[in-house]
């Protein structure tokens, strides 16, 4: 048996309860017709230096998982969309996500990946002195720097924003962080803040970042790719879908199972169904039955490399010492296993592919619908005309 959803009680949402009825009934989400991409999309570095700019230096984007600095007055140092960044909790319990450069002389002021207390943050240089929201809080022999105004003088402040229990980032002028409205509904139902990280890592793919969203944006691979990890759990290509704004999302499972259960019942649905949500651009959020699995997928200053940060969250209220192997268990499954070697081995497979140039199309089938509409919005943040 499942261990108990975490409390309080949830709801499911009018979008999750339609997914969890059509996977009941055996339906699948799928195209009409084939489509074909170009390879180019993968292997070209202008190309990649637009989506670095257009999407990623203006649109929000996730971070973190909100599990991750459960406390007030918490920092930990982010480095991964190539800007030196701390994300911080104040002492009001608000999100900032910060310059990771002292205003004085530059100097790195964090530089530990793991969350540390943070109700102030200490240049290691000359001990000039931040509040966790980035002010300048006091500096050493200020009488050494006349006419200095601190409030001049604050970490450089970037758009953060909390909700669907993740904290999001955004580089540029205006981000419209109501475009997340939506599917933070569905992620609140989910009781993600209920949960408490278990582990995290950071895997380095030599794909481009694309290459490893598309996996997770299909189900055909499943039963093949998986077959050694996780294939006996779910029915071939079965799994319905629907869109979200620019987000999508899944759910998969055993039909005969998922028609059992009474879809109004969180708990019975959360044990047979799995869901996986494509947080637009670069998030995939996988919710098992007592677990969830936020991935992060960053693009490298090469086209053809990856970062992509794997955190587990937990029941918050489990008693660590009766689940820690079963969490042990799951976590090695998904991220040495199913993320780690297929699911992030297939992409450097693929890429590695590409960048030889033999094809210049690959093809794209009714069961990879996701694929299509992932490229097309893709294409449409960079004013390139979809590829067909």
């Amino acid at each position: 048996m499942c261990m108990a959803v975490p409390k309080p009680a949830r709801h499911p949402t009018e979008g999750q309860v339609a997914l969890a009825e059509a996977l009941a009934r055996g339906e699948t989400w799928q195209g009409e017709e084939i489509h074909r991409l170009s390879t180019a999309r993968y292997t070209d570095q202008a190309r990649h230096e637009l989506e670095r700019e257009l999407i990623f230096g203006k649109r929000p984007v996730p971070l973190i998982p909100s599990a991750l600095l459960p406390h007030p007055d918490m920092a930990v140092a982010h480095d991964d969309y190539r800007r030196p960044l701390v994300i911080t909790r104040d002492s009001e319990g608000e999100v900032h996500v910060l310059a990771n450069s002292c205003a004085h002389r530059g100097t790195r002021l964090v530089d530990e990946r793991r969350p540390i207390p943070a109700r102030k943050i200490v240049c290691p240089y000359h001990a000039w002195v931040y509040r966790s929201d980035g002010s300048l809080a006091g500096l050493p022999r200020q009488d050494s720097f006349p006419g200095l105004c601190k409030d001049d003088h604050n970490l450089v402040r970037y758009a953060a924003h909390e909700c669907g229990d993740i904290i999001w980032g955004a580089f540029g002028k205006d981000p419209d962080f109501s475009r997340l409205d939506a599917l933070c509904e569905d992620l609140e139902a989910l009781g993600l803040g209920d949960m408490a990280l278990y582990k995290r890592r950071t895997h380095r793919v030599k794909a481009n970042w694309k290459m490893v969203m598309d996996a997770f944006l299909e189900s055909y691979h499943v039963k093949r790719l998986h077959q050694d990890t996780i294939a006996e759990y779910f029915a071939d290509a079965v799994a319905t879908g629907d869109v979200m704004g620019d987000h999508q999302r899944f759910a998969v499972g055993r039909t005969e199972y998922a028609a059992q259960v009474d879809t109004s019942d969180w708990q019975q649905v959360r044990e047979v169904a799995t869901f996986t949500y494509q947080i637009f651009p670069n998030g995939v959020l996988v919710v098992s039955p007592d677990y969830a699995n936020l991935l992060v997928v960053m693009p490298g200053r090469k086209v053809n490399r990856c970062r992509v940060e794997n955190f587990m969250l937990v029941p918050g209220d489990a008693d660590p010492g009766e689940f820690a192997p079963r969490w042990e268990k799951s976590w090695r499954l998904l991220d040495e296993g199913t993320f780690g070697k297929e699911d992030f081995g297939a992409a450097a497979l693929c890429q590695a592919g590409v960048d030889g140039g033999v094809q210049t199309e690959m093809l794209v089938g009714t069961l990879e619908a996701g694929m299509t509409r992932f490229h097309d919005l893709i294409d449409r943040e960079i004013g390139i005309q979809a590829s067909e």
